[in-house]
């Protein structure tokens, strides 16, 4: 309510001239509010009765004066304004003190958030671009403007705040909700609400209302009411689930991370707990509003008649990979016209639905973990399990849902490769496209049920250069530039360890080294073994087949190696020997002028010379000796990392006595040093009979090549198609590529 002297004062100011009239008013109402202000904040001491006459009296002539003077005299002595400062904040802290019910003023805003006019205007006119708050301006109040909310706003506050209950009742780091999930709230809360009411609150078309709440038929119940005049209802049908935060319990923490599997983010926790001994694996997934999650199991259902499966897409692992892309463009699509959410939700919930009914389910996330070697599923009633290379066995916080899906994903990593797990045929060794190794076995030959056990290789394959840096340190440099010089002089060699010590990594990795001119055909029951790109064009990758129902159709590792015989190879790599018919094709190669390479289970060069001389293989001792060089694998039980822990070559005696070893590198693992045992014979015997190097020259070889892997590892050339690259120069100008490297290192 104006005083007297405010209402006479503006209506002086309603005779200016029209094209300040706006601006007089807006400078008035300011002046008028700072007095009000200034009057209640003022101390009481000045105002007291006595001298309120004497001070008064004398200045009354002052504002008759005023009101004669013209309008430029008044404004020039209107005193300054001061403004106050404005204090920091965000657009989003004005959407708080918009009433769901009624309006606020714009001034209570400003002065509430402490504003300037031109701050507040300009967040007023962003928000109301997003369609949060709607302004309507009032002259009664002399341009004070009038803000109400949105039906976006309310839907806006719906969401956060069933994420903020979500976020702290059940500590999940990622929350994805969409409207359908407001829908739910609205309806959980009021019990009922009309779909023409719900269509008001959400600002979406009633038909799509309804077709939300009759794909959620487990959640509420759809009801049209005799009155075909009348909106439909809908009724809750189940209670909210109760979102009670987990129990806490006195836990270490040991490391935490984020991995994405096809858009989806996860959180790992590294944990131990004070009442069990090994390390938790808690892996945190995206958390699906339930009515999100009710109508994706009806968009599952269509993506069957829109995505078409032929047999020759799964055969084939290019058509495979296609296949995959084209899921995911086709379920983004679906989803859009099912849906309404932001571009990153609708990325996380196509990710989820394509594990879901293309891949592995949770366990997809798993394999993106570049830390865990193992993924094991142990039946469906236990939590998987998982090697971590930091930690080793832990256990983790995800579960299988039943022995029927265990089986299923078994079958679906069968079908990709040409294998078939059923009861008849209960153990199947299969791989997944990514080249991961996969064994998978069905109840009652698992006697607690169905199990899966992967085992990851490393998306990047390891290298030279990997293995000798100090991260490492598989190999020294001076081991590594010695089997380096007999991988490329065509030596024979068989690399040997205990359950993943590496043996195969190894392997791979020393087979980068081969020069681009030769031949190679590589036999594998699974495809481990990767090569760069240079080497493709005269690679012969084979891998066995395993018979069909009917008892037909097996290819065995003797087949292939047979055949290989027959395609002029110059390199042979043979997976693993493990029966004695393999091992005397494979010797015999050797004995024919092929160089070979192979793995073999044995934990020192002794015990994989009794494998080869003694039942079930056993050899002749004359075979044998055709192999030149055995480098054993070990895992150091201390620091969970991987050596080359001896490498021997053999030396050829008499018919007798047999063959002997002779010792040339071991690993110390109380010193955590590489020793050289003795000096090669036979390596170097061979070396100047094919080559025509003595021995110093051979010496001096061997010096330039570290000098070559001293390079690499200092310009972190690790990447197999590098490290391909520095082997195909090498091999093109072994000269200049040392002088250059010469240069560069100052020497």
């Amino acid at each position: 309510m104006l005083k007297p002297g405010e209402l006479d004062q503006l209506q002086e100011i309603l005779q200016q001239p029209e094209q300040l009239l706006e601006q007089i008013l807006e400078q008035k109402i300011e002046g008028i509010l700072s007095q009000r202000i200034a009057a209640q904040t003022a101390p009481p001491t000045p105002v007291t009765p006595a001298p309120a006459p004497i001070a008064v009296a004398p200045p009354q002539p002052a504002p008759l004066v005023e009101e004669k003077l013209p309008e430029k005299k008044i404004l020039a002595k209107k005193p300054p304004r001061v403004k106050p400062p404005e204090k920091e904040g965000d657009i989003d802290s004005m959407l708080p003190l918009i009433p769901v019910k009624g309006s606020i003023t714009s001034n209570k805003v400003m002065l509430t958030l402490g504003l300037r006019k031109k701050t507040a205007n300009k967040w007023i006119k962003e928000l109301r671009k997003q369609g949060m708050l709607r302004l309507k301006k009032d002259y009664i109040f002399f341009g004070t403007s009038r803000l109400f909310a949105t039906k976006w706003l309310l839907k806006r506050r719906e969401e956060e705040r069933l994420k903020k209950e979500i976020l702290e009742k059940k500590k999940i780091f990622k929350v994805v909700l969409t409207p359908v999930d407001s829908l739910l709230n609205i309806v959980r809360r009021e019990k009922q609400m009309s779909v023409s009411d719900l269509s008001r609150i959400l600002g979406l078309d009633k038909g799509v209302i309804e077709k939300w709440a009759s794909k959620m038929g487990d959640l509420v119940l759809l009801e049209y009411p005799a009155n075909i005049l009348k909106s439909p209802v809908v009724r809750i049908k189940k209670e909210h689930p109760d979102l009670e935060a987990p129990e806490e319990m006195a836990t270490e923490s040991m490391e935490s991370y984020q991995i994405i599997a096809d858009k989806v983010p996860a959180m790992v926790k590294i944990y131990r707990s004070s009442e069990e001994s090994m390390p938790h694996y808690m892996i945190d997934l995206p958390y699906i509003g339930e009515g999100t999650s009710a109508i994706l199991d009806s968009i599952r259902d269509k993506l069957t008649d829109r995505v078409q499966v032929h047999a020759e897409d799964i055969s084939d692992p290019k058509k495979m990979r296609e296949l995959k892309d084209r899921f995911f463009k086709e379920t983004k699509n679906l989803l859009l016209e099912e849906l309404t959410t932001s571009e990153e939700n609708m990325d996380i919930i196509t990710g989820i639905i394509l594990h879901k009914a293309y891949g592995l389910g949770n366990i997809e996330l798993l394999m993106q973990d570049d830390w865990l070697e193992e993924v094991c599923v142990n039946t469906s009633h236990i939590p998987l399990t998982a090697y971590h290379k930091k930690y080793g066995w832990m256990k983790t916080n995800l579960l299988v849902e039943n022995e029927k899906a265990v089986y299923n994903y078994s079958s679906q990593i069968g079908r990709k490769v040409g294998r078939n797990i059923t009861n008849l045929n209960p153990i199947m060794d299969a791989h997944l496209l990514t080249g991961d190794r996969v064994c998978a076995s069905l109840f009652p030959i698992s006697s607690f049920g169905n199990t899966i056990t992967i085992r990851k290789f490393a998306r990047s394959p390891w290298t030279i250069t990997n293995f000798i840096s100090p991260d490492h340190y598989t190999l020294s440099k001076e081991i590594a530039a010695f089997l380096w010089l007999c991988f490329q002089y065509e030596l024979n060699v068989i690399v040997g360890g205990g359950t993943a010590s590496g043996k195969t990594s190894v392997l791979n990795c020393l087979c980068s080294l081969i020069q681009p001119t030769h031949r190679i055909v590589s036999i594998e029951d699974t495809r481990e073994i990767n090569l760069p790109s240079y080497l493709y064009w005269n690679w012969i990758p084979l891998t066995t087949r395993e018979v069909n129902p009917e008892g037909k159709g097996e290819v065995s590792m003797l087949d292939l190696i047979v055949t290989s015989l027959r395609m002029r190879p110059d390199r042979i790599i043979v997976g693993e020997i493990r029966r004695r018919r393999e091992a005397e094709v494979l010797f015999e190669a050797m004995h024919t002028g092929h160089s070979v390479y192979s793995t073999i289970h044995a934990d020192t060069a002794r015990n994989l010379q009794r494998r080869l001389l003694e039942p079930p293989i056993e050899l002749p001792s004359a075979e044998v000796e055709a192999l030149q060089l055995i480098v054993i694998q070990h895992r150091d039980r201390t620091t969970g990392t991987r050596k080359t822990f001896e490498i021997a070559e053999i030396v050829p005696g008499s018919e007798k006595s047999g063959f002997e070893l002779n010792y040339l590198f071991r690993w110390n693992s109380r010193t955590k040093e590489f020793i050289k045992i003795n000096e090669s014979s036979r390596i170097f015997d061979d070396l100047m009979l094919h080559t025509g190097l003595n021995k110093p020259e051979i010496q001096e070889d061997l010096k330039e090549r570290e000098i070559v892997l001293q390079w690499m590892l200092d310009n972190n050339v690790t990447h197999i198609e590098d490290v391909g690259s520095v082997m195909d120069m090498y091999y093109k100008d072994r000269d200049g590529l040392l002088n250059e490297i010469r240069k560069k290192m100052g020497m």
